[in-house]
């Protein structure tokens, strides 16, 4: 017997009779004698329509109130769900975020799980129940006990904290793809599917376009030791068990061999991003701090920044340009914000560009390989493709292009680093 958390996502989770596929799969897991929790995500667009009517409503709405909103399409397909594993004769409760307790910050739309009080879950168990529960919220634990949401995608995060809190054997993440591939399959339709890709990876991966899996989520199963394994939910029926799937698994690199001789795992692209620059900015001791403190406690996440060599114009004193990138989502809220610390800041002018995209080539390989930016820099200008910034890690190299280029970036990327070879190792 082994405990498994099961995760589908909302294109598994489109309409009744894609709901009673998944009750149909997770009897499948609950006939094998495992015990077994599922968490769900809204129905595929439902997220999306609740979140612009509260846009709707006001471009600059409550968090509390945006969180109260959204959440509701989770609660939707758990009640569903629990109904159609009844239908078929398995026992199943749904528990919403609250009835778990899975306790969050009061950072709303941006929430962190604190803590998971898993008792519930484990009476339940223990008279054959099968758990739905609705990912993607919590609720604070400051005592208010307001409804919160851990940011888009993140019924992943809440199906690993889950999965961490119960100590399951295995995280099995449904999705609408088999698994983790080299680059988007749509954008190169010879990209490769992975059996492995570590947590260090993917992480990187996740944290600069790829859809597969939240951020979050990933960050909590590498500091948790979660194994997670990405699955396509559309196999059929008749397909075999999970366990013989042939999906991606997201592990340690202890359980990869020879993680130093493939140079790039994958190429990841964004288009989810906003560039905003900061026109003559004080050139002072403390100039950048002004700019990214309130933005930081406005819970806004900054990602690539580029500073200026100072200039100087004549009986004035010397100002820098600053330009820097947040998400998209976040933009009219970064722009609010600067614009209240704007004598504070200094600043002469803002402005604000969309339409850009975040490039990035991932691996492990490069901590032991010279020459990684050198290939992506050449092989980019060589096609006339500009790059407007750049950020760096150990194992990442990510450019900002306009956007009207990302495809075509894409895919030379992908061939000069041989990753659509007829060979590449997988």
């Amino acid at each position: 017997m082994a405990r498994i958390v099961m995760k589908f996502g909302g294109t598994s989770m489109a309409g009744i009779e894609r709901i009673r596929s998944v009750a149909a799969r997770v009897k499948r897991e609950w006939d094998a004698g495992n015990e077994v929790a599922v968490v769900v995500s809204a129905m595929a667009g439902d997220t999306d329509r609740l979140v612009n009517f509260c846009r709707e409503a006001s471009s600059l709405y409550d968090p509390r109130e945006y969180d109260v909103v959204v959440s509701s399409g989770e609660q939707v397909t758990s009640g569903l769900l629990a109904v159609a594993l009844q239908s078929i004769g398995v026992p199943a409760r749904s528990w919403l975020g609250s009835q778990v307790a899975i306790h969050t910050d009061a950072a709303h739309a941006k929430a962190r799980i604190q803590s998971i009080d898993s008792t519930g879950l484990e009476e339940g168990w223990s008279r054959g129940e099968v758990a739905v529960i609705p990912g993607f919220q919590g609720i604070t634990d400051d005592g208010s006990n307001r409804i919160t949401t851990l940011g888009r995608g993140g019924s992943d995060t809440s199906a690993v904290a889950v999965a961490a809190a119960v100590k399951a054997d295995r995280c099995d993440i449904y999705t609408d793809v088999d698994g983790v591939y080299t680059t988007d399959p749509r954008i190169v339709p010879r990209a490769r599917k992975l059996k492995k890709v570590t947590y260090e990876e993917m992480l990187e991966l996740a944290s600069v376009g790829a859809k597969v899996l939240q951020t979050r989520s990933v960050g909590l199963a590498m500091k948790e030791q979660v194994r997670v394994q990405v699955l396509s939910s559309f196999t059929g029926d008749d397909a075999p068990m999970a366990d013989t799937l042939p999906g991606t698994m997201i592990v340690g690199e202890e359980e990869i061999q020879d993680v130093e001789s493939q140079l790039i795992t994958g190429i990841a692209h964004d288009k989810n991003e906003a560039k905003i620059t900061l026109v003559a900015v004080p050139d002072k001791p403390g100039a950048v701090a002004s700019i990214f403190t309130p933005l930081a406690e406005a819970n806004i996440n900054v990602d690539m920044i580029i500073q200026n060599i100072a200039h100087q114009s004549a009986g004035s004193a010397s100002a820098t340009d600053v330009t820097f990138t947040v998400p998209a989502a976040d933009l009219a809220r970064s722009i609010e914000t600067l614009n209240q610390s704007k004598s504070d800041i200094g600043f002469a002018e803002l402005i604000q560009d969309t339409r850009v995209a975040k490039i990035s080539v991932v691996g492990v390989g490069m901590r032991s390989h010279a020459g990684v930016a050198a290939t992506m820099f050449t092989t980019l200008g060589a096609r006339g493709i500009n790059i407007q910034a750049i950020t760096t890690s150990e194992i990442k190299v990510s450019v900002l292009i306009n956007e009207d280029e990302t495809e075509l970036a894409v895919r030379v990327l992908h061939t000069a680093y041989g990753l659509d070879a007829e060979d590449i190792a997988v």
